[in-house]
Formats: structure tokens, sequence, C-alpha cells
């Protein structure tokens, strides 16, 4: 069962995707734009995963491109970081930003917008179409800008949700680029 599910989490997300944004205008009626912008993070980064992960289109990628083939990244690491740690931070941005403080959105905007930004750059360095690019320049990058102007906007925020919003982005994205650095050296230590 385990290996089923890690292996069809696309799956879960797609529904549950569908699911949240159909319910929204019930219980996203009465918040703050902030609010709701975090809240979409939610159903927004499902999406993404549903373009990136769908027929592990972004494993087999990676592992081609950056690992010449090798497995850098195998599904259970992949199901790891984007269904307990991405749903987590932005389940955990949201209720901090309604239960104790705007600013807690934060950590949500800045993961889509740090996200987004890497695939781009991954797009410009490789001159070519990435798993999860369209979705991260068509949603993640205005979705996190905008929410970034609407907390300004509305005077929330404090530098120290700014640091720790986009510390928490930077060190998900820097795990993962451990992670590839170690399975790549060990790979170079077996071929020689």
């Amino acid at each position: 069962m385990r290996s089923g599910f890690i292996s069809n989490w696309v799956i879960g997300a797609a529904f549950t995707c569908i699911v949240l944004l159909a319910l929204s205008p019930l219980f996203l009626k009465g918040w703050s734009m902030l609010m709701v912008l975090t809240f979409l993070c939610f159903p927004g980064y499902l999406l993404h995963q549903c373009e990136e992960h769908a027929r592990d289109r972004f494993r087999l990628f990676f592992n081609k491109t950056i690992g010449s083939g090798c497995e850098i990244l195998s599904p259970l690491f992949i199901f790891l970081v984007n269904v307990p740690i991405v749903w987590g931070v932005i389940i955990l941005s949201l209720y901090g930003a309604v239960f104790f403080s705007p600013g807690w959105s934060l950590i949500a905007a800045y993961l889509v917008l740090i996200n987004g930004l890497t695939h781009l750059g991954h797009a410009l360095i490789f001159r070519t179409y990435n798993p999860g690019l369209v979705t991260a320049l068509v949603l993640f990058l205005p979705l996190g800008s905008f929410m970034l102007y609407t907390l300004h906007s509305a005077g929330e925020g404090t530098w120290a949700d700014h640091v720790i919003g986009l510390s928490t982005s930077l060190a998900i994205h820097a795990a993962i680029l451990m992670h590839v650095q170690q399975k790549l050296k060990r790979l170079n230590r077996k071929s020689q």
C-alpha cells in the first residue's frame, strides 16, 4: 500500500485541488485578500504538482538532465518533499497567518516565488521546458508577487517575517540541492 501511495500521490493532489477550489467560495467568504491568497497557495501548489509530477515527469526529467540517466531523485524522495514538507509548510503558513499574524503568509509567498524562480532559472540555463515551468510562470510568480504587494499595502509583515518566510523557502530548496549533490558525489565515486 505504501508504494502505491507514493507512486500515485499526484492523483490525490489533483482531486484535492478540485475539491478545495470548489469549496473555497463557501469558506473563504469574509476573509481578507491576503488570507485568500495564502489559502490559494495550497490548491495552486497542488495544480503545479500535477503539471510537474504527473506520470513521474519531473523525476525522470531531472534524473536524465542532472543525473545523466542515473537515479538522483527517487519516488520516495519526491513524495517526502512534496507531500509532508511542501503541503505541511503551506498549511502551517495559513494557520499562522489566520491565528497569529498575517506575516506568516510570507512563508507560502516565498515558497511559491522561489520555486517559480527555480523553474525559470532551470529553463534559462538548459534552454528547454522543465516539468512545472508553465504553472511556475503563470501562477507562482504572479501569486507570490501579488501576495508581497498585498501584505506591503496592508502595512503587515515585519522584516523578521520576511526573513523567516524567505529562509524557510531557501532551506527547503537548499536541502534538495544538498541531497542532489550527495547523490552525484556517490555516483562519481562509484564510476571511478
